[in-house]
């Protein structure tokens, strides 16, 4: 896959994104890390479920806390990835390869990797089962064991995915199959939906339109396609501020949006998705597709769901502010596992993780929690090649903005820092612990400007 180059005019802003790009790639070339698949011990001190980015980056700050011969992390995957990345990958503008690790390099060196998925999870017994039966003990536990995709639950999915014109951002396996429908369309209807269940990065959905709608006008096929986003939601974004200028780009760019539409079945054979009213339950509608980008319906880890940890959804049960469990004091969660009232982001786990770090240190020393998550969550919604505008919000759905300007207009320096500087910043920052959100410098720059 070749990706679409930006091309960036002022020379300043390059200089910018090749200096991040080569540091980037020099960083990678001096990881430490050395885990490596081990044999499970019966007991540890701290055992971290999920080696995604909470379970990383909570492993790197325990580590710091116990030693790394006190944690093991339980993670089946041989590879790790920064997700956020998926977006571009699936517009042309980053190569899949570039959002991946392997997991023995970003594990804490010395941290034992239990390569294994978690089988049952028993948190009266101090205790969990992995996939060959073997049982393990634990003192703490921190769950950080993500979210589920569940195309299935859309009828033709996943076996549609053979088929042309049709992909998801969501998944390593059909990423790439966005790129190319978006490289193959011709003409007629592009449809980019967003389902009736809680997602990861919500603002993802969309900015695949965005970036689709503006390379179909660089290629001279803007006229010739109705571009489409049909939404379970009832709005396009949660936060007034950011919705009402991502209205105006949809009506400036001539983009349809139709609200409380779900995506029940796809008919790939024929082209065709058959959306439902969610205000009108049973009434439904065909839609044809040139190109269809499929988010699907997600939910909570089987484990988790069918595990006592799980509240009645079937989310890991945390007190919203300290990220300990309600019921279990030992046990904490982090992510998109947890029923934590916010979006479903890094950037939230950034924030979470140092929070969560404090409260397991008070736990530690038997007191009480202070530190209180405020819901910080972020969303870098990509409207464009080389345009952002950052969300950031908290748990009353306000902005929570870190730089001293409106952040609700689109923005160059925006989109390099989404592809540039996160990047960096995640494998080399967060994942190592060093990294809990911009809260400090959000503090800094304000004061500053005050």
């Amino acid at each position: 896959m070749t990706p679409l180059v930006m091309v960036v005019s002022c020379p300043s802003t390059r200089l910018l994104a090749s200096f991040l790009q080569r540091g980037t790639q020099q960083a990678s070339k001096f990881q430490l890390h050395t885990g490596t698949p081990s044999a499970a011990k019966d007991y540890y001190e701290f055992l971290v479920l999920g080696g995604g980015s909470g379970g990383i980056t909570m492993s790197s700050r325990i580590k710091k806390k116990v030693g790394a011969e006190h944690i093991a992390i339980v993670e089946s995957s041989e590879k790790h990835y920064y997700q956020p990345l998926w977006t571009l990958v699936g517009a042309g503008a980053k190569k899949l390869s570039s959002s991946s690790r392997p997991t023995a390099r970003v594990i804490p060196s010395g941290v034992e990797w239990i390569k294994s998925r978690v089988r049952e999870l028993d948190p009266d017994k101090n205790c969990i089962r992995i996939d060959n039966g073997k049982e393990i003990a634990y003192k703490y536990l921190i769950i950080a064991l993500g979210i589920k995709l569940e195309f299935e639950k859309i009828k033709g999915l996943p076996e549609g995915f053979r088929y042309p014109k049709i992909g998801s951002n969501y998944s390593v396996g059909t990423v790439e199959k966005t790129w190319k429908a978006l490289q193959d369309f011709k003409e007629g209807n592009a449809i980019f939906t967003f389902p009736n269940t809680p997602v990861k990065c919500a603002g993802a959905p969309q900015k695949i339109m965005y970036l689709s709608e503006a390379y179909m006008r660089k290629t001279g096929k803007r006229d010739d396609a109705n571009i489409i986003f049909n939404t379970s939601l009832g709005a396009i974004f949660g936060v007034k501020k950011y919705a009402d200028a991502l209205e105006e780009i949809i009506k400036a760019r001539n983009l349809h949006v139709n609200y409380r539409q779900n995506l029940i079945e796809v008919r790939p054979e024929k082209y065709e998705a058959v959306f439902e009213n969610l205000d009108n339950p049973g009434m439904t509608k065909v839609v044809s597709y040139e190109m269809l980008h499929v988010t699907p319906p997600m939910g909570p880890p089987d484990v988790v769901r069918e595990s006592p940890v799980a509240d009645a959804a079937g989310w890991v049960d945390v007190n919203k502010e300290t990220l300990q469990h309600k019921k279990y004091p030992n046990i904490f969660g982090i992510g998109d596992c947890t029923n934590l009232p916010t979006s479903k982001t890094a950037a939230a786990v950034a924030a979470q993780s140092g929070v969560l770090d404090r409260t397991i240190s008070l736990v530690m020393k038997n007191k009480e929690p202070v530190n209180k998550y405020d819901g910080y969550t972020s969303c870098p919604l990509v409207t464009n090649y080389n345009r952002v505008i950052l969300a950031e919000f908290d748990y009353s759905a306000q902005p929570l903005e870190t730089f001293p300007f409106d952040q609700s207009k689109e923005r160059l320096s925006m989109y390099l820092m989404k592809a540039d500087m996160m990047p960096f910043l995640y494998w080399n920052g967060l994942l190592k612990g060093y990294w809990d959100g911009p809260a400090r410098l959000r503090k800094w720059l304000h004061l500053g400007r005050d």
